[in-house]
């Protein structure tokens, strides 16, 4: 990414990109999912849970950009940056929609080599990194409306990140590619279709998928863009290697539907364990 260059104001405008500022003290960035979920209630669990953003997803769930919308905003006024995953083929149009109304990145599923990765850039950045149509009055400025100049260049880098998914072989053989394209932000691997694609699902510790998960951070060391996984909370101990040896600094938890299924089983074992037999 590039640098923020100085505008009128001591620091941008632009709500705070948790993300961004993270990544630059050398943390990382801790994700919470959400699929199922629609209210402000959830953004306001995750940020008490201790959640730095969400992962809202629209590919795989019925939530309406409405939905993710009202999640946006109140993540926004609740210092937890949001970021919308956009189902597969959905059309520009759409892309632009979820970025107008809050999100502050948007994650492009299912790239199949660079021209898919230049087309997510051209819908998501503002010119000169990319062709998105100008319009104010957005979530991400509370609603105020910048000076040009400082707008485009603050959404630009702040607030509407490109995140380029490497879950296809393709992808991933194009890694290197895709990482020097101005305007992609992060490298989001998806663990389990990447898995799936390069033939090594369920064996996570198959050399094959290491070697994919190195030579993705690789790439983005190299082109200085930030590296994020997705799909691996199940396996600490690979997700610590990705953080400590790959550098990742995106890092997506467990979804709100995992978390709420799996801490109902607790619960209601330990109800059922108090029943003296």
């Amino acid at each position: 990414m590039g640098s923020l260059e100085e505008s009128s104001s001591s620091r941008p405008l632009i709500a705070n990109n948790n993300l961004v500022s993270l990544a630059a003290s050398g943390q990382i960035c801790t994700a919470f999912g959400i699929k199922i979920t629609r209210g402000g209630e959830i953004v306001q669990i995750a940020k008490a849970s201790g959640y730095d953003s969400l992962f809202i997803d629209l590919e795989h769930t019925c939530m309406s950009i409405q939905d993710a919308s009202q999640m946006c905003i109140t993540s926004i006024a609740s210092g937890i940056t949001p970021f919308v995953r956009v189902p597969h083929q959905c059309g520009h149009g759409f892309i632009q929609r979820v970025l107008d109304v809050g999100a502050m990145g948007v994650i492009i599923p299912h790239i199949h080599g660079i021209e898919d990765a230049r087309k997510a850039i051209q819908v998501t950045k503002y010119p000169p990194l990319g062709k998105r149509s100008v319009s104010m009055g957005f979530p991400q400025f509370h609603y105020q409306t910048p000076p040009m100049n400082i707008f485009l260049n603050e959404m630009n880098q702040l607030g509407s990140l490109c995140f380029i998914m490497i879950e296809t072989r393709d992808a991933l053989e194009a890694v290197d590619e895709i990482a020097a394209l101005p305007g992609c932000d992060v490298l989001l691997i998806g663990s389990q279709d990447l898995a799936t694609e390069i033939e090594t699902m369920p064996d996570w510790d198959a050399p094959a998928f290491w070697q994919a998960l190195e030579k993705v951070g690789y790439a983005a060391k190299k082109h200085g863009k930030l590296l994020g996984i997705a799909g691996l909370y199940h396996r600490p101990d690979i997700l610590g290697r990705v953080i400590n040896e790959l550098g990742a600094k995106w890092i997506v938890g467990a979804h709100d539907v995992g978390l709420l299924s799996q801490g109902g089983r607790i619960n209601s074992d330990l109800l059922r364990s108090l029943q003296k037999s």
